[in-house]
């Protein structure tokens, strides 16, 4: 499957249980997907059992933001496995939170998506998350996406 060229997505959810004022929780995803335009909805793959497994089970709003090529670094950062904390990870990341999700909403991103979850079904060690997109914008729409294959990140072109 490393031969399969995927965009690249960070996804993100806010955890109010998590402290006073919550904590933003984000997970870099490469199996992100379309599933139905009428109604819209989504699908994310995540780890069974990762930190975003165990707050969308109980955190139905959610966003996705789709990195652009210069974000290259956001999908680093939120790819590291095993870490105790995000709130760190979001320090230097221009972000607005999202109205409906309460989610971080990444600046520069090609596009944006709030999320609500409909469906979530075990598919071996990961679970698909099906969700239907609440709110959708393009705030950098003229931009390139960034983009995996074999291992590594990559520029269109």
């Amino acid at each position: 499957m490393s031969r399969l060229a995927a965009g690249v997505t960070l996804i993100t959810a806010h955890d109010p249980e998590d402290g006073l004022a919550g904590e933003d929780v984000g997970m870099t995803a490469t199996a992100f997907l379309s599933v139905s335009l009428e109604p819209p909805l989504v699908l994310v793959s995540v780890r069974v059992g990762s930190r975003m497994d165990e707050l969308l089970e109980r955190q139905p709003c959610w966003a996705a933001s789709v990195l652009s090529e210069s974000q290259r670094h956001v999908a680093g950062r939120f790819a590291m496995r095993g870490r105790v904390s995000d709130r760190l990870l979001f320090d230097d990341i221009p972000y607005t939170r999202g109205a409906v999700s309460g989610a971080p909403l990444i600046g520069g991103a090609l596009s944006i998506l709030e999320c609500r979850t409909t469906q979530r079904v075990p598919a071996g060690d990961h679970t698909l998350v099906i969700a239907e997109v609440l709110t959708a914008r393009t705030p950098s729409a003229g931009g390139r996406p960034l983009a995996y294959f074999r291992g590594r990140y990559h520029q269109l072109g």
